[in-house]
């Protein structure tokens, strides 16, 4: 089972989220290792297939200002981003990140994406399960929701075993890959606070 810090992550920025065999952990803006390990994620070409960054990362200078940005912004409350590290020896596996934090509705959008080598191994599904579980107990929100494009069937069976049922498709909700000016349509799960939480198994 997850293992939560008991102090709200308001208050103990320092504190992390652990289980199943996971932590996750703090991205370091002035990390070479973490700073590679985000652009290496980035521009993966089956990340890019289902996913269109706004400002994407070129290189080690470009992945740094990401990550500087990203902290900036999770400071002011507006996003909790967290590396997914291997529990035992730190690896960085990917990213998954609470993001769109809305206070008043209590409600947020989780994305994630895993490392090319660490696909195969459930390292989103046991991500995705540790992240929602930390959401609503540590953030008091009450609905979040995973969207992905269409056709994204590896991401489809993620949130199912996650406890995130498939709510709907969104006509032209996300952008096509590569291209910001044409758009395709998304599927939308969401897992609420009251929900069970599932067994992986």
């Amino acid at each position: 089972m997850a293992q939560i810090d008991e102090q709200p992550a308001a208050h103990r920025p320092d504190a992390v989220p652990h289980g199943h065999g996971l932590r996750l952990d703090h991205w370091d803006p002035d990390s070479p290792g973490h700073a590679e390990a985000w652009l290496r994620g980035r521009t993966d070409l089956e990340f890019l297939r289902w996913n269109t960054p706004l400002q994407p990362d070129i290189d080690l200078a470009g992945a740094r200002t990401a990550l500087r940005r990203q902290r900036e912004q999770a400071a002011t409350g507006g996003c909790a981003p967290f590396r997914i590290a291997d529990a035992e020896s730190g690896t960085t596996l990917g990213h998954i990140g609470i993001n769109m934090i809305d206070r008043v509705s209590r409600s947020a959008r989780v994305g994630y994406w895993v490392l090319p080598a660490e696909r195969g191994r459930r390292v989103a599904t046991r991500a995705l399960a540790l992240a929602a579980r930390w959401t609503f107990a540590e953030l008091g929100l009450y609905r979040l929701e995973l969207g992905h494009a269409l056709g994204h069937e590896a991401s489809c069976r993620i949130a199912r075993a996650c406890g995130f049922p498939y709510e709907g498709t969104l006509r032209g909700a996300m952008f096509e890959a590569g291209r910001p000016n044409a758009f395709r349509d998304a599927h939308l799960h969401a897992r609420l606070a009251s929900d069970p939480d599932p067994a992986l198994g």
